[in-house]
């Protein structure tokens, strides 16, 4: 029996074992579905393993890279979204144990909802962020991975929506910057475009990936992977987010500085031209 919301159930919650609400033991990917087909499906799929490698899961022999596209199409075809749509596997140990588990053994989750668009569209609208400081990303490699522990991502959201703000920006334990709370962040000052690496602490982020490779075909403008101290966001001329479901979004106002997004806009349709491409 348990106590729910102050009643006695004879029959366990689901959740009661579950590993990944227990104790954030759990990874995940979220995906992008247009025409039926997953974008940077190998991206994922390689980032997810090595997720999994990193916190120790056990990968079943059938997980193939084939096998985890053929399972999160099949959910989206059933609802009928594969016109454009979002997927999110997430994978966590089997039941069992306390903080030491029975089993390295994992089971899996996907769940999807549908999108409006099908390629990626600018959002222009006003986009202001400001520092989140009530606690700092640490610089190890299970912040690069996506796992099911994102205390500092919720509190941050909660902290942006009290004060206004569409994003924050976090920080690292030595105070420079790290990402946002929803994507990658990239700087652009003159001609030079600079993103953390990912050894300050930062998602090692699909779309990150794309851009970087995207950027450095752009005649004139040097790609860089640097860190940035909070005093140099003042200083730039762009300010820009990346994840896979938004693909690029501006930021319009850090602080009292506002900023362009042309290199925004140009990344934006040299994405979609290489996706339609594949």
């Amino acid at each position: 029996m348990i106590n729910f919301n102050g009643n006695i159930a004879h029959e366990e919650n689901i959740l009661t074992q579950n590993r990944a609400f227990l104790y954030g033991d759990g990874v995940f990917e979220t995906v992008k579905i247009i025409n039926n087909k997953i974008l940077f499906v190998e991206d994922h799929y390689f980032r997810l393993m090595a997720s999994m490698r990193v916190v120790r899961m056990e990968i079943p022999m059938n997980f193939t890279m084939e096998y985890f596209e053929e399972q999160i199409l099949k959910l989206v075809q059933e609802k009928n979204i594969s016109a454009s749509a979002r997927a999110r596997i997430t994978v966590f140990r089997n039941d069992g144990g306390l903080y030491l588990p029975k089993t390295n053994e994992v089971s899996y989750l996907i769940h999807a909802t549908p999108l409006e668009n099908t390629l990626y569209a600018l959002n222009t609208a006003v986009y202001e962020v400001d520092l989140y400081k009530d606690f700092y990303v640490t610089k190890q490699l299970l912040s690069s991975i996506k796992t099911t522990n994102k205390m500092i991502n919720v509190t941050g959201s909660i902290f942006a929506h009290e004060n206004g703000l569409a994003n924050c920006i976090l920080l690292n334990d030595t105070k420079n910057v790290v990402e946002a709370l929803q994507g990658n962040l990239f700087m652009l000052s003159g001609k030079k475009l600079i993103t953390p690496p990912v050894s300050e602490g930062c998602l090692n982020g699909i779309m990150r990936k794309q851009i970087l490779a995207l950027a450095k075909k752009v005649e004139g403008i040097e790609v860089a992977e640097e860190i940035i101290s909070p005093f140099d966001l003042q200083k730039a001329d762009e300010l820009f987010l990346t994840n896979v479901i938004t693909g690029i979004q501006p930021i319009t106002k850090y602080r009292k500085k506002e900023f362009t997004s042309n290199l925004a806009h140009l990344l934006v349709q040299k994405l979609n031209e290489s996706i339609s491409e594949n």
